[in-house]
């Protein structure tokens, strides 16, 4: 049987600024990436996001970006490899204290933000990141998108990977994402992510903005949780991926189920 993680980034309020629907979409994942302290969420969310996703048997990974409150992470800055593998490390060890707290253990790492962009193409960047994770837990998961300078990093120190694609994030030819600032970049309707979703995991394939249908590699399947159509999304995508016979599991699961 197929099968796909569904993760989403969760933890992303900060003190009296509400973020997201986190308890509600929750019930429909299988992986949630934690934000920690960097770009968004703060100790108290923390506590709270990882200990309602052991309640709802999700598995938790951290979500490290830069530090950037004002500007949720997404803004581009220029740090030396060794600061990049220091935060990275920084941001596990303090998101790992509340799986610790919780008895559960941490599963992955997702770059949130500029972080993760940066890296897709920046083989520097991406080494100092998968360098802070191998240096923390060698057998946490990388979760980064297929063909990117990440899973080569990753294969490079032995860390495990996980190929990640959106579900409301349009594509370019080239396979990396279309860039927020340009039109139809994000995908706002349900009925096109449930279809795009469906196409990716069943024939590994996507339709870029240009209307070309080009290959992509999928273990794990993002929905993003700060958008207004996060939840519909989640529940569609959910309902449509069982009714098609697909097995929903976390990405320690896919990556490890033999292949046909």
């Amino acid at each position: 049987m197929r099968q796909i993680d569904l993760n989403c980034d969760l933890g992303e309020s900060f003190g009296n600024y509400k973020c997201g629907m986190d308890e509600e979409v929750l019930p429909f994942i299988t992986s949630a990436n934690v934000a920690c302290g960097f770009h968004a969420s703060d100790p108290l969310v923390m506590q709270q996001t990882v200990s309602a996703a052991r309640e709802n048997h999700v598995r938790v990974g951290a979500h490290p970006g830069f530090q950037d409150l004002v500007g949720f992470g997404r803004r581009a800055m220029s740090l030396p490899a060794k600061e990049i593998t220091a935060i990275v490390e920084y941001q596990i060890g303090a998101l790992n204290a509340f799986c610790a707290a919780n008895k559960i253990k941490l599963q992955h790492v997702k770059p949130h933000g500029a972080l993760y962009n940066m890296a897709v193409r920046d083989e520097v960047i991406a080494q100092a990141i998968c360098e802070g994770i191998a240096a923390v837990d060698p057998d946490l998961i990388l979760l980064a998108p297929a063909g990117s300078e990440m899973i080569l990093a990753a294969e490079r120190l032995g860390l495990a990977a996980a190929k990640e694609v959106f579900a409301d994030r349009a594509y370019e030819e080239d396979g990396s994402l279309v860039s927020r600032s340009k039109p139809g970049a994000m995908i706002t309707d349900e009925a096109s992510a449930i279809r795009r979703v469906l196409q990716i995991v069943q024939k590994g394939t996507v339709t870029a903005i240009t209307g070309k249908e080009i290959e992509v590699e999928a273990d794990s399947v993002c929905v993003h949780g700060d958008s207004p159509s996060a939840l519909a999304f989640v529940k569609q995508i959910h309902l449509s991926l069982v009714q098609e016979g697909i097995l929903l599991a976390p990405m320690s699961q896919v990556i490890s189920a033999p292949t046909e």
